[in-house]
Parts: C-alpha cells; structure tokens; sequence
C-alpha cells in the first residue's frame, strides 16, 4: 500500500482535492463486554480471518458507514448474540486508539468499548460459523489466549482502572 488509497477497505487516507493524501482516516468497531456480577462473557473465535482460536468480546465489529458507534453496538449484541441491549444500558468503558507496526494504513483502528448488565433475551451463538463456543468467566481467570487489545480492557477492568482513552500498540511510553 502506498497510503493514498481512498477510503474503504485498504484504503487509510481520504485525498485532498489537490490529490495529495489528506487526512488519515481510521477505522472504528464498537465492543459490547456483557458482565454478570463479576463475569464478563467471551465468545471463542473461528474461521473469521483475525484471531481465530482466541477468545473475544461477545458482540463486537466495525461500525457501518452512516451508523453511529451506539447504533453498531446494538447491532453486533442483536447479530451476534440474538440480544437487544438498549442504548442507556451501553456503559462507555474506553475508546482505544490503537496500531500494529508496519501494519499500513488498515490498521490504524479506533474502537469503541461499552460494558452492560442489562439485556433483552438469553445470549446464545448465532454465527456458528464464527464462534467455536460462547462462555462466562470471571475477569480474574481470564481464559487463554484472549485477544491481545481486547485483554488490556478486561486486564484494566479487573483492576478497576479503566482509562477513558487508551492506547495499544505505539511502543514503549506510547501506550496505556
């Protein structure tokens, strides 16, 4: 990639009018982490392409042009897990900048993280295809492996120490 591919997919910098790269764009996804007491429940990955084998928020995916960060939230619950999570029950946790060196522009991704206690319906798996298994843990015995972005929310969650912005993977001094 050289950078100055327009927007969508592979595409990170929408041009200037004068053809120059512009602004760099990132791409957003919004995190819905059901809790339970002190459980937070985590679907096991599959045949999706990403992180495959590991485990995950339940309800996750990116944030469909024209439709705000709350209103994907809500979709990815009803998608994933045949929920309806009500926008009020949407606990902001963080939002995450984050980056994978070398990576290019598709990976410059921003990401949204909402908790809930409340919910309409009994979470089940509704993409077989994509998720092996869909269990509750308690955040202090995590399962292994989580995926690794994912794992500072709940690891800072467990601790009781949830930043509003955090930063994941910028280097040493860079990240929170």
């Amino acid at each position: 990639m050289t950078g100055t591919e327009g927007p969508g997919p592979g595409g990170g910098y929408l041009p200037a009018p004068d053809g120059s790269p512009g602004r760099f764009q990132v791409i957003p996804a919004a995190y819905v982490l059901l809790r339970r007491g002190d459980e937070v429940l985590l679907q096991l990955r599959r045949n999706t392409g990403y992180m495959d084998g590991h485990w995950a928020a339940a309800a996750a995916g990116h944030v469909e042009e024209g439709e705000s960060v709350l209103a994907a939230a809500r979709r990815e619950a009803r998608e994933e897990l045949g929920i309806d999570v009500a926008t009020a029950d949407l606990e902001p946790l963080t939002v995450m900048h984050r980056t994978r060196p070398g990576g290019g522009p598709i990976e410059q991704r921003v990401d949204f993280f909402f908790a809930s206690r409340t919910w309409a319906g009994e979470p089940v798996v509704v993409e077989r295809d994509k998720a092996a298994d869909l269990r509750w843990f308690a955040l202090s015995a995590l399962p292994t492996p989580v995926v690794p972005h994912e794992a500072a929310v709940l690891t800072a969650l467990a601790q009781g120490t949830v930043p509003p912005v955090t930063t994941y993977g910028f280097g040493p001094g860079q990240d929170t």
